[in-house]
């Protein structure tokens, strides 16, 4: 892995890697020896950012970038994750302005409200030139706590699609097997009972006026 150089505008030392292979891939590395202490989220933010991917793959939907624990990084243990090569002109806000992207903005609401993500903001959604959208930066997720910050709320008190709510149903299980090792029980047990509230429910929520819904800033 070679360092090429240090990502703008991130609150964690966050690198832009070269990973050998056949061919070389460009990656996102996170070091744990690069964080800010947080008082309400324990160390190792970038355990969350693997666990965030997994959970994504375990719902087969693609959302997160392969990303995985290297703890032989440069700067020690950290995450390692795919660099989308991504139009940085665009963002959740721009995006939301074509329609036919909903489909995919909606699977990333259902996927926030589940992970309890507390930092989405708009910069975090890419989109390739393939028209995939991607998710970023997911270091504080799956509190235990109701945290939920997020900029994706056009879609508050609207039906879930089946689809989705079928993948939930279907995959709980497996979404619970492949977090193990990342997140502690009382996480785990949390990450459990959102499965089963938004299942019941089947309605993306609408903000709580009483707590912070948006993180800051927007983008």
């Amino acid at each position: 892995m070679t360092v090429l150089g240090r990502m703008p505008y991130s609150s964690n030392a966050t690198f832009l890697v070269e990973v050998a292979g056949e061919p070389p891939l460009k990656a996102i590395y996170k070091p744990g020896r690069g964080e800010r202490s947080l008082w309400d989220f324990p160390d190792c933010l970038f355990k969350r950012e693997v666990a965030a991917y997994e959970l994504a793959n375990a719902l087969g939907w693609g959302i997160v970038p392969p990303t995985i624990l290297r703890k032989d990084g440069p700067l020690g243990e950290g995450s390692l994750q795919l660099f989308i090569d991504a139009d940085f002109h665009q963002h959740y806000f721009t995006l939301f302005e074509r329609p036919e992207l909903h489909p995919q903005l909606k699977r990333f609401a259902l996927f926030d409200i589940i992970a309890n993500n507390a930092d989405r903001k708009s910069g975090h959604i890419l989109i390739d030139d393939t028209g995939d959208i991607w998710g970023i930066d997911h270091g504080v997720c799956f509190h235990p706590d109701p945290k939920l910050r997020t900029v994706i709320w056009e879609f508050a008190g609207t039906e879930i699609p089946p689809e989705l709510l079928d993948d939930l149903a279907g995959r709980s299980r497996a979404c619970l097997r492949a977090l193990e090792g990342l997140l502690d029980e009382q996480e785990t047990r949390a990450l459990e009972k959102r499965i089963d509230e938004v299942l019941k429910d089947r309605r993306f929520p609408i903000p709580n006026p009483d707590m912070r819904c948006y993180p800051w800033p927007l983008i």
